[in-house]
């Protein structure tokens, strides 16, 4: 996931959501057409600094909303296709456009013993220090049938960040999401039957492997002391401080 020290607008609320539903439709983006110039640029900028970006193509929003059908709760909308450089033009450039959401799965990692489990992102990423829960941007491969499996993106971002996966850890049902506009976290709670410890260890392992690690390091947080306001995103804060009110 790519979040920076840009603001983003409104307040912080929070929903449980039974399921998400995006439906990719191949509509363009006025931002990146009219402003290809200044995008090309800024990422000739970002490029300079950081040799390791790669310019992929990314999934963003329209028209999220959250619907009811019966006691269930969805959360549907549109995504369409864009270039990260363009992505990451809109992010830095303040989210010009006010009709695009973006919307992503975030890894809510939980030990036995109650840590959540944060990843400090690594030096070779746009987000380098930042720490919020594994995560990241949907792309084409998160596309089934014409519908983005945000299911399948968590797991895939946790398995590429820290090699854990449905062997072991298990997901609860639904989603928690933290609606901080234009960023619509999806949250999906994942548990493992290891304590914060041993996770770091494996996740330690994993990570001493890798040429150019996403993750720097795992962070458990086990209560407010652990929060660290200056690199945790607001949504990220707002949620911790909600789950741990669940759990009371």
């Amino acid at each position: 996931m790519t979040s920076s020290a840009t603001t983003p607008h409104g307040p912080v609320r929070i929903e449980t959501i039974d399921a998400i539903h995006y439906r990719l439709a191949d509509d363009g983006w006025a931002f990146e057409q009219e402003r290809a110039a200044d995008i090309e640029a800024h990422w000739q900028k970002r490029v300079a600094q950081n040799p390791h970006l790669f310019n992929g193509r990314v999934l963003l929003m329209r028209q999220s909303e959250v619907t009811a059908e019966g006691a269930a709760r969805h959360l549907a909308g549109n995504c369409f296709l864009a270039d990260y450089k363009a992505f990451l033009a809109w992010r830095d450039f303040g989210f010009p456009d006010a009709t695009i959401a973006n919307v992503f799965a975030m890894a809510a990692l939980r030990s036995a013993d109650g840590a959540f489990l944060l990843g400090e992102m690594g030096a070779t990423t746009a987000s380098s220090g930042r720490i919020y829960f594994p995560a990241g941007t949907p792309d084409p491969s998160d596309i089934a049938h014409g519908m983005l499996d945000l299911e399948g993106s968590v797991l895939r971002e946790l398995k590429e960040e820290t090699d854990l996966g449905l062997d072991n850890v298990r997901l609860d049902p639904g989603w928690t999401v933290v609606f901080h506009e234009p960023y619509i976290a999806c949250m999906k709670t994942i548990r493992s039957a290891l304590s914060a410890a041993d996770l770091i260890a494996s996740v330690d392992a994993f990570l001493a492997k890798e040429t150019h690690p996403e993750l720097a390091r795992l962070k458990p947080v086990f209560t407010a002391s652990d929060l660290d306001a200056d690199r945790m995103p607001d949504f990220m804060l707002a949620y911790l401080q909600h789950a741990w009110k669940q759990d009371v």
